[in-house]
């Protein structure tokens, strides 16, 4: 039987975030970041509410979609306090980021103002390491819908309890949780090969493995640290980087950049992924992987400049 974790909450009141800059909430919750994969999203009128848990309890937004919006509504179930469920939405949201010197860095051709136009407020989100880790090494030779399906499965079988009556009734899982898990059980979840690496990552970090501290190394270190976990390559470890660790120079590269990326920057010529991370890396430095978001992103809505 699975632990049941009692609730402190904000008893239903709705608390505001201010951001510093208007942030595209719709771009940033579907452009295939963590809570695209795991995150509860309904619309009416406009007005959309996005629920998501973590290891503290649930989070849930309310905003305008239809635009950048400079304030967000949330509320907080959990063991958040009022003080750690703002901590968090500011920091996931990167609501304190000026994107103005960033876009200045990334506008620098026009399929990238034009990424940028379509895009504008989109924010490259902050993420608990495990979980980033974890919806990642599922990506892998995936697509959204069906990372979304996994994820949430993996989330009803595994996640602990929560006694609310909310939408999300479960945390997410545990590498402790999974790691329990056989390889069959894992299986049903629709993990297909993924299976032993997801297993295997989550036996490394409930055995030791404090993904934690790869937060005080270097990209290069980190990236090197993350790929001696069997099924971690050099894509997944940077999405990890971008999105766990907030290293912005990470440059992620799927089947989706590399052809947009051949296509805008290389005249439809085959390159390797090792060129275009080092053409992205002298393109656009220390902000690289905002740059691959928001071509990532243009890319999949049909928005990429011929």
């Amino acid at each position: 039987m699975q632990k049941k974790t009692s609730l402190d909450s904000s008893g239903g009141r709705w608390e505001t975030a201010r951001s510093s800059y208007p942030i595209n909430m719709k771009a940033s919750i579907e452009s295939g970041q963590p809570l695209t994969f795991h995150s509860v999203y309904k619309s009416d009128n406009g007005i959309a509410r996005v629920s998501y848990v973590t290891e503290k309890g649930a989070i849930e937004l309310r905003y305008d979609e239809s635009r950048p919006v400079s304030t967000l509504n949330y509320r907080y179930h959990g063991n958040y306090t009022k003080a750690s469920a703002s901590r968090e939405v500011r920091e996931r949201f990167r609501l304190d980021q000026d994107m103005a010197p960033i876009y200045e860095r990334m506008g620098t051709d026009r399929h990238l103002s034009g990424a940028i136009s379509s895009l504008h407020g989109m924010r490259v989100t902050k993420n608990d390491p495990w979980e980033t880790t974890l919806c990642f090494v599922i990506s892998q030779y995936n697509n959204i819908k069906r990372i979304k399906g996994i994820v949430r499965t993996m989330v009803e079988q595994y996640g602990e309890v929560l006694e609310t009556g909310e939408t999300l009734t479960r945390l997410f899982p545990s590498p402790e949780a999974i790691s329990r898990a056989s390889e069959e059980s894992l299986g049903k979840c629709g993990l297909g090969f993924r299976t032993k690496y997801v297993a295997g990552v989550a036996k490394a970090c409930s055995e030791g493995l404090d993904l934690e501290e790869l937060h005080r190394l270097d990209y290069t270190e980190a990236k090197s640290q993350l790929m001696n976990l069997e099924g971690i390559g050099e894509k997944v470890a940077d999405c990890i980087l971008l999105m766990g660790y907030g290293k912005l120079n990470a440059f992620p590269v799927d089947v989706w950049i590399k052809r947009s990326m051949q296509k805008l920057y290389f005249n439809n010529n085959d390159v390797s992924s090792r060129q275009i991370r080092e053409f992205a890396s002298r393109q656009w430095g220390e902000y690289a992987g905002y740059a691959q978001q928001y071509l990532f992103h243009n890319a999949r809505i049909g928005g990429m400049t011929h």
